[in-house]
């Protein structure tokens, strides 16, 4: 192990162009300086320490020149300095100048000062050596009994260290601990002897808490919090002690700390499973989000009631508390609402489907009251798809909720519109009784639509479920009504030529005659009037549609009014009344492709809308029963499909889930005894605090994978050459936004290699955090240097450098051995995700970066080839399990990803299987890809060749 590698507990920041002293000029000036030129003398001295150099021969000086000085950074340097140095001969003895130094802590041990006092208690505690430490035994005892606080807790910590490494220096501190912690006033002090108690001698720590277990309320919450950890452990290992302190825990759920109550609420769930332990966990849970303002300790809580609820015995004592969970939608973050939708909509149940309801109907209204904001609009779409999944699950709320949401169809966010059609037009499939009043209220809202998708949806919903004569009758003047005067083609020309209110004070300038393309006169005037007439706003909502050439709503208007037509000859036995009906039906239809054809709209009608359009008046025309077959019967069956195979795939999603969380044994399962479970079998056994410690520092224990080439040593890069004078590999560990590198050096001469310094440089988002302080490499010796880089994005990251070192005694420059590059792998950071289909079209409508790649591959399944795709490219499958299934010879299929950066990725695969070409001809066909960025459009256009090939 090279000196590098010893334990240190400071860091020291090295600039990297300074020339490193003599050892000549360092002892002049700490013989001869002045205070300061003495302090950076032995700044210098420390770093050269730190970098491998020995300088024996300081030693005395330091001790002769500096040690008797009082200067407090000097002081504290001296510490950092005899934390570091060599302090024993190359035999393992001590060094004999080292007696002089116990002299200056036992000194320091005993000055008036607290600070000195309890720095160098503090620096005790990193001594490993037991010769020094035994002199100074009676000066930290003494310690404890100090006027200040400060000095009397570093006291304790210092026993503590000391009776861990070396028992026979004081093998009374638990009994004196114990003593101290009973007269002891301050919390600290108490939160340190406390915590030693438990780690040192725990019947002693739980004999004190007895005493005092009616008094814990009253403590500070440090020690409250270690009281905590000592409840966990004690019942942990000694479950029978559970009833002693259960009662306590339950007291601290009240604490006025919120980490205090945060933890007693966790060790209570772990203690027990009794409703009443979980209701009051959850409880403090709840209350914690409430009144916590930081978003992320709110979803950290939010976190731990969805593990309580994953337990199938404790959902049933959350179901109780959705109204109590319900509060924490008064928080205006985003994700902690769509969160605490999701748990409510997972724990809702017939006994509180209405009071449910109820409150989100509230928080419906609320978001049109409040100014509009981008948030706003996403949370009103939570809103929404939260209450259709309680109707659809719960459908006798449906009646309640539809007349509010039906008021949103008019909304000028047109993402929640949607979702609310999307809601009514299952709603008006799944429950005959809620018809009538779903085609009373869309009625109503008709004419106040804004958005032409929403119209073409309620036209469509208006034209399928409209049964009676009065219904079919309204529908008609609210589509003449919307469409406004008729023929549109004549009175959009009327109104170019000028026809103005007589009030308008109208100047008129020079008059032009045209000719239009019917062969027509229009006439052409230059106006200005007082009132600028608004032609724009005064259009009914589809005579603008049309206007702006947006002609797919009159291609789904011909389809409604046919449909009705059809339904009201059916009702209707009076011919006269039919064929009136009939005929204003294809009066609407001809004048919407007379507009089409003329040069008023902003854009002219597609060939598609006309063909759509001309279908239309001839089923019209014609009246046959099989065309009335089709447009009033098929298409509804189509949607009843459609929504049976949906709610079929829901309810298959969630057996899985409630699978999943029945915890079930079989006859012939193995019975676990704890005393025989291997570490990394325990799971839930395992000490939560020890975990949550482990998780913190980035070291949670994963199970390797079964195949040895998962193992870490698949990721070991070689970044030099066995040949070259040093040797390097690394060992790339991705954790996140940090990647950690592991760099084994190897000194491959018989040279000293001094100040051998791996010097590194990153491309992309890649930030290196900290540069590698330089060492000194013996002959054939190794060191590791650990490097760290943190990641900003998933821009493809490249880290490159060389070593460079120089040879001791060598009077040529500095070496160099240029490494190769380590090539970060971007799929670390891409993770499955799903979204619902119209999301998905929505981003595929979005993003620009579009990328087509032609497969090229050997796999002749077509299904086999898919799952090759999402395990190759981390992607999920959004196209449902059904869809894919059976075989035709042909698949399509849409894939989503996304970033821990937040960024998204969409696939679409379309494949074939040439069958002409037999049966083992491999699949064809193409990927194409699109995201948002650039950058990560960029790494899936040069990795899913790679990978998927």
């Amino acid at each position: 192990m090279t000196a590098a590698e010893n334990v240190c507990y400071t860091l020291i920041n090295v600039p990297m162009d300074s020339e490193p002293p003599s050892e000549i000029s360092l002892k002049n000036d700490l013989e001869k300086g002045d205070v300061k030129l003495k302090t950076e003398a032995l700044k210098k001295v420390i770093i050269m320490i730190l970098n491998g150099e020995k300088l024996p021969g300081l030693l005395m000086t330091i001790i002769r020149f500096v040690l008797p000085l009082q200067d407090h950074t000097i002081k504290k340097l001296l510490l950092v300095f005899w934390e570091i140095v060599p302090k024993t001969t190359p035999d393992g003895r001590l060094l004999q100048e080292m007696i002089l130094v116990c002299d200056a802590y036992r000194k320091d041990l005993q000055h008036p000062n607290e600070f000195i006092r309890g720095s160098t208690l503090r620096f005790l505690c990193k001594l490993k050596e037991a010769e020094l430490l035994e002199p100074l035994m009676p000066a930290i005892r003494a310690c404890l009994e100090h006027r200040h606080s400060y000095v009397r807790r570093n006291a304790v910590l210092a026993i503590y260290t000391i009776y861990r490494n070396f028992e026979h220096l004081i093998p009374d501190a638990p009994e004196l601990i114990h003593d101290f912690l009973v007269n002891e006033k301050d919390a600290s002090c108490k939160r340190n002897a406390f915590m030693m108690l438990i780690h040192a001698d725990q019947d002693r720590a739980l004999d004190y808490l007895s005493t005092c277990i009616d008094q814990v309320q009253t403590f500070g919450d440090i020690l409250q919090l270690v009281i905590v950890e000592l409840i966990y452990k004690v019942c942990h290992a000694n479950p029978s002690e559970r009833a002693r302190f259960i009662r306590c825990i339950y007291n601290l759920l009240q604490s006025s700390s919120p980490a205090v109550k945060y933890e007693a609420a966790g060790t209570l769930v772990t203690l027990s499973s009794a409703p009443t332990a979980i209701k009051a966990a959850a409880q403090c849970y709840i209350d914690l989000i409430i009144k916590e303002s930081d978003n992320n300790v709110k979803l950290i809580v939010l976190d731990r009631l969805i593990e309580l609820k994953e337990h199938p015995s404790h959902e049933r004592v959350l179901q109780d508390l959705v109204m109590d969970i319900l509060r924490v939608l008064s928080t205006p973050d985003l994700e902690v609402r769509k969160k605490t939708l999701q748990l409510a909509l997972d724990l809702v149940s017939s006994r509180n489907v209405e009071e449910l309801v109820i409150v989100l109907k509230k928080e419906v209204i609320k978001t049109n009251n409040v100014t509009e904001h981008e948030d706003t609009d996403k949370y009103r779409q939570l809103l929404v798809r939260t209450l259709h999944s309680c109707s659809v699950r719960f459908p006798d709320m449906a009646a309640n909720v539809i007349p509010v949401l039906m008021e949103f169809l008019s909304d000028n966010n047109e993402a929640a519109a949607a979702d609310v059609l999307e809601f009514v037009r299952e709603a008006i499939q799944r429950f005959d009784n809620l018809r009538p009043l779903i085609v009373e209220k869309m009625l109503e809202v008709f004419h106040a639509i804004k958005s032409v998708k929403i119209y073409r949806g309620a036209l469509w919903i208006l034209g399928e479920y409209c049964s009676t004569k009065e219904d079919i009758q309204s529908v008609m003047t609210e589509v003449r009504r919307s469409l406004g005067e008729i023929p549109i083609v004549e009175s959009e020309i009327k109104k170019e030529a000028g026809e103005l209110k007589p009030e308008e004070e109208v100047s008129v300038g020079p008059v032009q005659k045209l000719v239009t393309e019917m062969g027509t006169y229009a006439t052409q005037s230059a106006l200005s009037s007082s009132r600028p007439a608004k032609k724009e706003e005064d259009r009914p909502p589809l005579r603008g549609f049309l206007l702006d050439g947006d002609f797919f709503v009159a291609a789904s208007l011909a389809t409604t009014l046919t449909k009705i037509a059809l339904r009201y000859v059916s009702l209707v036995q009076e011919k006269k009344k039919q064929n009136s009906f009939i005929a204003e039906a294809m009066l609407l239809m001809a004048t919407i492709l007379h507009l089409g054809k003329s040069s008023l709209p902003k854009k002219p009608i597609t060939d598609d809308d006309v063909d759509r359009i001309s279908l239309c008046l001839k089923v019209l025309s014609e009246c046959s029963p099989l065309m009335n077959d089709i447009f009033n019967k098929e298409c509804r069956q189509s949607l009843s499909h459609m929504l049976s195979a949906k709610l079929e795939e829901e309810k298959l999603s969630q057996k899985k889930e409630s699978e999943k969380r029945n915890v079930t044994v079989q006859p012939d399962d193995p019975i676990s005894f704890m005393q025989l479970t291997a570490k990394n079998e325990m799971s839930s056994k395992e000490d939560q605090f020890q975990l949550s410690l482990l998780a913190a520092m980035g070291n949670t224990q994963r199970k390797e994978a079964a195949d040895p080439l998962a193992s870490k040593l698949n990721k070991v890069t070689q970044l030099t050459g066995f040949s070259d004078p040093v040797y390097a590999e690394a060992y790339v560990h991705v954790n996140q936004y940090d990647i950690v590198l592991d760099v084994l050096v190897v000194n491959q001469t018989s040279d000293t290699l001094q100040n051998c310094t791996l010097e590194l440089a990153t491309l992309g988002d890649l930030k290196l955090v900290e540069k590698p302080s330089p060492l000194t490499l013996a002959p054939h010796d190794f060191a590791n240097i650990k490097a760290n880089v943190k990641v900003a994005s998933t821009e493809n990251g490249i880290i490159f450098g060389n070593i460079v070192y120089d040879v001791s005694g060598a009077a040529s420059d500095r070496n160099c051995v240029v490494l190769s590059d380590i090539h970060i792998d971007i799929m670390d950071y891409i993770q499955p995700a799903s979204c619902t289909d119209a999301e998905f079209r929505q981003m595929w409508a979005e993003f620009e970066w579009e990328n087509k790649v032609t497969v090229n591959t050997n796999i002749i399944d077509l299904n086999e080839y898919l799952q090759h795709i999402l395990k190759s490219t981390n992607m999920k499958c959004l196209t449902p399990e059904k869809a894919l299934s059976g075989y035709c010879g042909f698949m399509a299929a849409n894939l989503y990803a996304r970033s821990i950066f937040g960024e998204d990725a969409l696939a679409n695969v379309s494949i074939e299987k040439p069958i002409h070409l037999g049966p083992e001809a491999p699949v064809t066909g193409h990927i194409r890809i699109r995201a948002k960025s650039q950058v990560i459009w960029l790494i899936f256009r040069a990795l899913v060749p790679i990978k998927v090939f």
